[in-house]
């Protein structure tokens, strides 16, 4: 007989009552895990957990950094969602050991997929498959930011908009920050295109590394170029929706909702050696020279190692 772990009710905080259709919710929820205590250890387990997320949610027992970054319910929700993908992918790792335990570092990678799904996943494995279980905290595009929804959603997520002043906060404070310096003309590319890297832009990563003197470790996606072929672009509508493209693939819109689901393509991440920057002078961060040639390092780097990765893959749907 396994021994229940159900939280108790919240009481009433300094703010007042919780609203009495929340504390019915809870009660529900630890009756729920009281009754399959014996028969199912492994529920009540999840629903005691679903109970100490609600408890904190309406007691205020949670904490959010300036960037929005909410911890619990990344942990509680965003996380434990995300997993049952990473399994459909059967997603496997190489490299984690060069992520740093502790202390700031700069995670470069390629970008593709349609829809940029492999942001996600390499913040689920950072977390899942470090040690102390470190957050990756991801730059995105301004139009991520602007977009209803996704953008409160991707703050709590703990990503913030790609520029220089946040990433040097980031990194400075010691977090993992990731970038991904194809942008939407990586995620966005064509079939006949994949795995080939797009322009790193003008290096602005190298800048924000050097300043930061934080190592930079590339790291290379091989899976997520499958997950919806690319094989057309409806231009104009993606001009009138304000979109850097609209994606036809052989399922979508073909298909219309149908289409959304993900081919089940084997993916295999793979964390390159970190590139110290520590041994440049701060200076170096605004020598164009420095940057290229670091950035051009990178990129190559990347480049080969998705070749090895493609070749030791047994097949884009294999186990």
């Amino acid at each position: 007989m396994s021994e229940a772990k159900v939280i108790p009710l919240p009481t009433p905080d300094e703010g007042g009552d919780p609203p009495r259709h929340a504390l019915a919710a809870i009660g529900a929820l630890t009756s729920a895990a009281e009754a399959i205590a014996d028969r199912s250890p492994e529920l009540e387990q999840s629903l005691a957990k679903l109970v100490a997320f609600a408890r904190r949610r309406i007691t205020g027992d949670y904490e959010v950094d300036e960037f929005g970054f909410d911890r619990d319910l990344t942990e509680s929700l965003l996380y434990p969602a995300l997993r049952p993908l990473g399994k459909y992918f059967r997603i496997e790792t190489r490299g984690i050991e060069n992520l740093p335990t502790d202390g700031s570092a700069l995670l470069v990678a390629n970008h593709s997929g349609t829809i940029p799904v492999d942001g996600l996943m390499l913040s689920l494995v950072v977390h899942d498959q470090t040690p102390n279980h470190r957050f990756l905290r991801l730059l995105g595009a301004d139009l991520v930011f602007s977009t209803p929804l996704l953008g409160q959603f991707s703050r709590k997520a703990g990503h913030t908009l790609a520029t220089g002043p946040d990433a040097d906060r980031l990194l400075d404070a010691g977090e993992l920050v990731g970038v991904f310096p194809e942008g939407f003309k990586g995620v966005g590319k064509g079939w006949a295109e994949r795995y080939r890297l797009q322009r790193f832009g003008r290096g602005g990563f190298v800048s924000t590394a050097i300043t930061s003197r934080a190592p930079i470790i590339p790291v290379s996606i091989i899976g997520a170029e499958e997950i919806y072929p690319m094989i057309g672009d409806l231009k104009p509508l993606a001009r009138a929706l304000g979109f850097p493209y609209f994606p036809i693939t052989p399922f979508f819109p073909l298909l219309g909702a149908l289409g959304v689901v993900p081919l089940p393509s084997k993916w295999i991440i793979k964390f390159g050696e970190p590139i110290p920057t520590d041994h440049l002078d701060k200076d170096a961060a605004d020598d164009p020279m420095t940057v290229f040639e670091l950035a051009d390092q990178v990129r190559e780097q990347i480049q080969q190692s998705l070749y090895e990765l493609l070749l030791q893959r047994r097949g884009v749907f294999s186990r």
